[in-house]
């Protein structure tokens, strides 16, 4: 419609994030995940009476640790508070946070530095190669609250686990300052990867261990004032993020096109129908009525601590990737997959090492071709990550020197990684084992050439009438022919050779 207003959207997120420790954040409980209903609880986690928490102290060296690497500052001094509501899944009727006085405050985060390589495109105001800084309003420790769930078959029947009360969380909030779906899916992917790094949280939001409510509203495009925002719950992939913003500002969008009011609420998102649906009124700070937490002292961070956490941080991703870009000479796309996870950045660093590093850029740039092209797809057939690949670092700097001695083709080596992946052997194992090595010999390529023009001869008809395109089928014919390991120089000699062209 001519003359129709234009609309933005204003998005700010909180992501809660489980810590890497053994135990809950108050009590000995383990934190394991995929234990029995109710069997990693004790009075602490449930509430009962007479028992009093304990501060997990490694729990707070991992949100120092987070706090840190988000460019937050870390508050000498913050308060532990009741944040009182009723839900079936929480015993105690509050939940032990932080809120007045969180420990840390005004950090960053910058997205939008990958260009191509960001896996979900750049944010809005961010170009390939220019960096948008998110600001983070603050980060805070707090306690898990259990889980409630509905049985298939079960009809009106809910039940209730409370093995995670008590898991230890940082909850993450920034200002308001991003403006499209997929720019709040990358700042998601981006932290989800800083976390990783440090290993504060293990990232899987399968699992919950990564979960991210976001506050969205929609006002005309150019306004200053912000519109009335809605809350959508516990979204626990990129995916979702994304799906849930695009669908709750396009709902957003239609109302107020239409002439009506957005409500503030908060809303759960249904993965399955791709809707978000209404939960319950949006709660106000006062709904909650934040009281210190009378059974814990305040938290006092010593300036050691904070130097202590800071020379246990590892180069982080954005640096990393810099770093890869500047010294081995790849491009920010291939930099970016390779830092995807610490582990897979350390295995292609790792395997430079092996390979040849007085080769430079040029060593580089052909293993991240194999890391990034074959290592990761047979990963992704297995559904499997780094970790559990049994290639060694040092067996892919192997593989490519058989390749350099043209004991090997491009091809026939693909076969080689996976009988190394799949026997755990080294590359001249695997290479003879499966008869991979490379045939050199005229005499077996000029009757695998001959079988080939036999074959196909309306193909070599069209080669000797000049249609040049159809000699690459056959050259894959022999290829073929020999299991992908003759010469390809010599093979496409003698063909050429065989059907007349010089």
């Amino acid at each position: 419609m001519v003359g129709a207003p234009r609309y933005e959207a204003v998005i700010g997120l909180e992501v809660h994030a489980q810590l890497l420790t053994k135990t809950k954040i108050f009590c000995a409980c383990p934190t394991r995940f995929g234990a029995g209903a109710n069997t990693q609880v004790c009075p602490v986690c449930l509430g009962l009476p007479g028992s009093l928490p304990v501060l997990n102290e490694h729990a707070v060296a991992l949100a120092i640790r987070a706090a840190l690497a988000l460019n937050l500052t870390v508050e000498p001094r913050s308060i532990f508070a009741r944040k009182n509501y009723f839900y079936p899944d929480l015993p105690k009727g509050y939940q032990i946070s932080q809120y007045a006085e969180p420990l840390a405050r005004n950090g960053w985060m910058e997205i939008g530095d990958r260009g191509a390589g960001a896996s979900v495109g750049p944010a809005s105001g961010a170009t390939a190669g220019a960096p948008r800084r998110i600001r983070i309003h603050r980060l805070h420790l707090e306690e898990d609250a259990g889980k409630s769930f509905h049985p298939e078959g079960g009809g009106d029947e809910s039940l209730i686990d409370l093995n995670r009360c008590g898991v230890p969380l940082i909850e993450i909030v920034t200002e308001p300052d991003l403006r499209t779906p997929r720019g709040a899916g990358e700042y998601v992917e981006r932290l989800k990867e800083i976390l990783e790094f440090t290993e504060v949280c293990d990232g899987n939001m399968e699992e919950g261990s990564l979960r991210c409510d976001v506050n969205v509203s929609v006002r005309p495009a150019g306004a200053t004032a912000l519109g009335v925002k809605t809350e959508i719950k516990n979204l626990n992939s990129i995916k979702g993020v994304v799906a849930g913003l695009e669908a709750e500002i396009a709902r957003q969008t239609r109302v107020l096109a239409g002439g009506g009011a957005v409500v503030q609420e908060t809303l759960l998102w249904d993965a399955r129908r791709e809707v978000a649906v209404p939960m319950r009124s949006k709660e106000e700070a006062h709904d909650y009525r934040y009281f210190p937490e009378p059974d814990l002292p305040p938290l006092v961070v010593t300036p050691a601590e904070i130097e202590r956490a800071r020379r246990s941080l590892p180069e982080l991703p954005a640096a990393r990737r810099a770093r890869l870009v500047a010294a081995f000479g790849l491009t920010p796309y291939d930099a970016g997959v390779l830092t995807a996870t610490r582990a897979l950045a350390d295995y292609y660093e790792a395997a430079v090492a092996a390979y040849d590093p007085a080769k430079g850029a040029a060593a580089a740039k052909r293993v991240a071709n194999w890391v990034q092209g074959e290592v990761l797809r047979l990963l992704k057939d297995g559904n499997r990550d780094i970790g559990a690949f049994r290639v060694a670092p040092s067996g892919i700097a192997d593989l490519l020197r058989l390749l350099d001695a043209g004991e090997v083709s491009n091809l026939a080596a693909k076969g080689v990684l996976a009988e190394m992946d799949a026997k755990g052997i080294c590359a001249r194992a695997a290479m003879e084992a499966g008869g991979h090595r490379q045939i050199s010999d005229e005499g077996v390529l000029r009757e695998a050439v001959r079988r080939v023009i036999a074959e196909n001869p309306d193909p070599v008809a069209q080669v000797r009438a000049g249609k040049e395109k159809t000699f690459a089928f056959l050259v894959g014919q022999v290829m073929k022919a020999t299991r992908g390991t003759a010469n390809p120089a010599l093979a496409t000699k003698i063909l050429r050779e065989g059907i007349g062209k010089s």
